[in-house]
């Protein structure tokens, strides 16, 4: 997993908790990598794992709405870093179908060894979108986060229904209508 969401989660934690419950969080989590991360270099997905598990432990918070957050400050970020790819769009529903083939073709540029999730979109019926997220890291819930970031960022109002397939790991359809 690209450093880049090591330390992009860390800034998270700093904001909303504390520099301090970054440290203790490191400390606690004891990392093949020692918590040390650069932007670009390559670590284990596991530690991610074990760093989110570990600040439920500290926070109360559940797995599920700490990852959601997280995809939140990620889109967040995105949106600073890459603005080119936010230019002349004007809705989610015009942005989402863009990730795949657009969005992590320019991220594969600069990482060329990034592992990505796959986002497969259909438009069923006007208003309507079904985005089928595939990872090999299962992490629908921060998937959900930077899709209702997304939303938010355009100032639209979607209802967003997940659906969990079958398959290892299983697919995600998230189906966004608006409302």
């Amino acid at each position: 997993m690209k450093g880049i969401i090591f330390t992009e989660f860390f800034e998270l934690v700093d904001e909303r908790f504390s520099f301090e419950t970054t440290e203790h969080l490191i400390e606690m989590s004891h990392l093949p990598s020692g918590g040390i991360y650069t932007s670009i270099g390559t670590y284990d997905p596991q530690e991610i794992v074990t760093l989110v598990t570990n600040l439920s432990t500290l926070t109360g918070i559940s797995i599920p709405d700490l990852l959601k957050e997280f995809g939140r400050h990620l889109f967040k970020r995105f949106l600073i870093s890459f603005p080119a790819f936010f230019e002349g769009i004007k809705s989610p529903m015009e942005f989402l179908p863009r990730v795949d083939d657009y969005v992590h073709l320019e991220v594969r540029k600069l990482y060329p060894d990034a592992e990505l999730p796959s986002f497969a979109c259909t438009m069923p019926e006007p208003g309507m979108m079904i985005m089928t997220y595939r990872s090999k890291r299962n992490l629908p819930d921060l998937a959900e986060g930077l899709i209702l970031a997304c939303i938010d960022y355009f100032g639209e109002s979607f209802l967003v229904r997940r659906e969990t397939g079958q398959g290892d790991p299983p697919e995600t359809r998230f189906i966004i209508t608006a409302q």
